[in-house]
């Protein structure tokens, strides 16, 4: 019998949306069974990993692999998903196959190994995770789906100071204040001329091989500048630059992306600090508790400087 059972970090988020986190919980056997049967799939074993979807293998009526994605029923992340990838067409991005907005469901080709699984240091992780997001910047426009740079940046300002908050003051205010500050700046350096379709999640989880290179999964995206997207890999590997000197060791990281990608290293470092002290901030709100201290214990680091 097959296993419809979604990761624990997946169930952890299903809690917290509440009773319809649990009702989606609840029917997603009978939800993976009905799509598998409109759109003649047999279904496969259930990926590991992820956060907020149910992720299966599947193979068509004519044997063609594929994926299925069923996504808990958490706001507009499903269209800020299904968008860009329908935008994209498969450049830089994983294609769809299929689609069902009303039951937040994708069928998509299938994928190689996720790059955070090839065993590759951060300095090549970085270069590639950069090559591949020159290929999926793409021209855009506002649309009423795509949230602007400078609303992430507003939303990112009010939500590190909300968490703070409610976690009990986890980091020194002068940590939160130089956030806010940078947030400000980005807010204010959003120039509809100069943005362009960004990813929003660039990790080594959300980079995975296809035949020839790399593509984009999970979008979080927004239409802004380039810089936020590397502001992901700025936020990721605390441990290594808490080995040493975390400031020199994040100001190089952030040179060296600033060569990879030709972008400005002062706009990346910006983003980049305000993604940290976020993330480590709504990782501890989800109980990630070690992980969000380390990001918030870098954090500290570089606004002592």
């Amino acid at each position: 019998m097959l296993s419809f059972n979604p990761p624990a970090a997946v169930r952890r988020r299903a809690a917290a949306l509440g009773a319809a986190g649990r009702a989606w919980l609840d029917t997603l056997p009978d939800l993976a069974t009905d799509i598998a049967q409109d759109w003649g799939l047999t279904l496969g074993t259930v990926f590991s990993g992820g956060t907020s979807a149910l992720v299966m293998e599947a193979t068509t009526a004519t044997g063609q692999p594929a994926v299925l994605k069923l996504q808990l029923p958490d706001g507009p992340s499903f269209e800020n998903e299904l968008e860009p990838l329908l935008l994209a067409q498969g450049r830089g991005y994983v294609r769809v196959l299929r689609h069902d907005r009303p039951r937040r469901a994708l069928l998509m080709e299938p994928l190689g190994r996720r790059l955070s699984q090839m065993g590759l240091s951060p300095d090549a992780q970085m270069a590639i995770i950069c090559a591949t997001l020159k290929e999926a910047w793409i021209p855009a426009a506002p649309q009423a789906w795509l949230s602007t740079g400078a609303d992430k940046a507003r939303w990112l300002s009010a939500s590190i100071q909300t968490w703070w908050e409610d976690l009990g003051r986890p980091c020194p205010e002068a940590v939160i204040a130089r956030a806010v500050a940078h947030a400000e700046t980005r807010a204010a350096a959003y120039d509809p001329e100069r943005s362009v379709l960004v990813h929003g999640d660039a990790h080594g989880e959300n980079v995975l091989e296809r035949a020839g290179g790399f593509v984009l999964v999970d979008p979080d995206a927004l239409f802004g500048e380039r810089a936020y997207d590397l502001a992901i890999p700025m936020r990721e590997w605390s441990a290594e630059l808490l080995a040493g000197d975390p400031l020199a060791l994040g100001r190089a990281r952030c040179h060296r992306l600033a060569q990879f990608s030709g972008l400005d290293p002062e706009a990346i470092w910006q983003w980049g600090f305000v993604e940290r002290v976020s993330t480590g901030l709504y990782l501890q709100t989800l109980t990630f508790e070690p992980q969000g201290r380390e990001m918030l214990k870098v954090a500290q680091a570089w606004a002592d400087a």
